[in-house]
């Protein structure tokens, strides 16, 4: 058990002792008056590394001096660029390098996920999601079903949780699951809730989903990058994310899914498309489409590569730094921020993000949310507002220090005190 002291010596004393405080180094702050401005807001765009530049930049090179022979250049081929992602990825996401393939972005995987994967017979045709779901995967859930001609309101079980307006606990999702174990053909769940910052309880959820033989995936568009994963020991059967959330690769990043090796070789439904093809048939230019023997088998069109130079900059700190010292250095990070925000009355916010979570806590404030919000982004803390009454932050451990949480904090009840005396 962590043992803290109230005191700024205290923030000072653990970025000393921080083994990763030089990473932030590695990275570009957003500016005010000239300052670098505590961005806690990694559960939305990363910041971008200093080295992002250099890896486009490397890309643009040789497009200029090899043309389309980049692609077999003697040194660092296009063709293989792909294979340089798996490696630290499937690190973090917990799956073997030939269960990853980058490509696309994260609505688009779904969809493709789904013609795979949604395989709905007779009365097991039922698909399992969470009402409070990012609108993303609502819509393309909705929308597949309906493009199959079904009803989503007879199809789509969303968990209603008995507290209105937040996601469901893991109790109530596997209490869901087994009322309608013999309906249930897929369960496609967010692995972090994007508005609390709860983490489901990815394990216990995949082996409900295998004993009752549903196909289970996941949305882990909070979750890669952010918290453990381990997708193929758990038996998850597909997962997909974005890149630019915890994984810094830019806004509009390239995607990724996991396709559990087990599925590699079944005859599955699937939208082809040439760069899917086996490597060594590829450029034969055949009429059959011959599937590589791994999750590349779900790529569509060529890579792109300023897309993938981009996330390999970002994932190179991440080899850099050690994807398990990043999660030791997060797990302090959230003892420390519990053990700051304690220090508020009860009746000033409701934490809304349970224990189990990973970078982001979200507050839910009792009044004046949108004034306290707003006072201090004006004070250089770049943090989240969502409507009607919640403040989101997310200290990463890559990046931010407990400086900055005791600077926050300090921040916070600064203008609580100032608005309860104007009031």
């Amino acid at each position: 058990m962590e043992t803290f002291q109230y005191s700024f010596d205290c923030a000072q004393q653990l970025d000393k002792e921080d083994p990763l405080f030089s990473f932030r180094n590695e990275f570009l702050f957003p500016k005010k008056d000239s300052k670098d401005r505590i961005y806690f807001l990694g559960n939305s765009l990363g910041l971008q590394p200093k080295s992002t530049k250099h890896a486009i930049q490397k890309i643009l090179n040789q497009w200029e001096l090899e043309g389309v022979e980049s692609f077999f250049s003697e040194e660092d081929p296009w063709l293989k660029y792909h294979d340089k992602l798996v490696g630290p990825l499937s690190k973090i996401v917990g799956a073997l390098p030939q269960e990853i393939s980058v490509m696309n972005q994260l609505t688009v995987n779904i969809h493709l996920m789904l013609v795979s994967f949604y395989r709905p017979v007779g009365k097991k045709n039922k698909i399992l999601v969470e009402s409070k779901a990012f609108p993303s995967d609502q819509y393309a859930l909705y929308s597949y079903v309906r493009h199959l001609g079904l009803n989503p309101d007879e199809v789509i079980i969303e968990i209603n949780p008995d507290k209105e307006g937040l996601p469901p606990t893991n109790d109530e999702v596997l209490k869901v699951i087994e009322k309608h174990k013999d309906e249930l053909a897929l369960i496609f769940l967010s692995g972090v809730n994007y508005y609390t910052g709860q983490l489901f309880d990815l394990k216990s959820i995949a082996e409900a989903a295998n004993q009752i033989k549903a196909v289970v995936g996941y949305d882990l568009a909070h979750a890669a990058g952010n918290v453990p994963l381990s997708l193929h020991e758990w038996n998850v059967d597909f997962a997909c994310w974005c890149s630019y959330k915890y994984l810094n690769a830019g806004p509009g990043a390239i995607g990724a899914v996991f396709v559990h090796e087990k599925h590699h070789h079944e005859n599955l439904n699937r939208l082809e498309g040439w760069w899917g093809v086996k490597e060594e048939q590829r450029f034969l230019m055949k009429k059959e489409f011959i599937p590589s023997p791994d999750a590349r088998s779900w790529q569509l069109g060529t890579s792109p590569m300023l897309l993938l130079a981009s996330l390999n900059a970002s994932l190179e700190i991440f080899e850099q730094a050690g994807w398990d010292q990043l999660l030791q250095k997060q797990q302090k990070m959230i003892a420390w921020t519990d053990f700051l925000l304690n220090s508020f009355d009860q009746d000033i916010f409701d934490r809304i993000t349970p224990a189990q979570r990973g970078c982001q806590i979200s507050l839910q404030f009792k009044q004046n949310g949108k004034e306290i919000y707003r006072k201090l982004f004006e004070g250089g803390f770049m943090i989240d507002w969502r409507e009607p009454d919640v403040i989101r932050f997310a200290p990463v451990p890559m990046y931010n220090n407990f400086s900055e949480i005791w600077q926050f904090v300090q921040a916070l009840k600064e203008i609580i005190n100032e608005l309860s005396l104007e009031h």
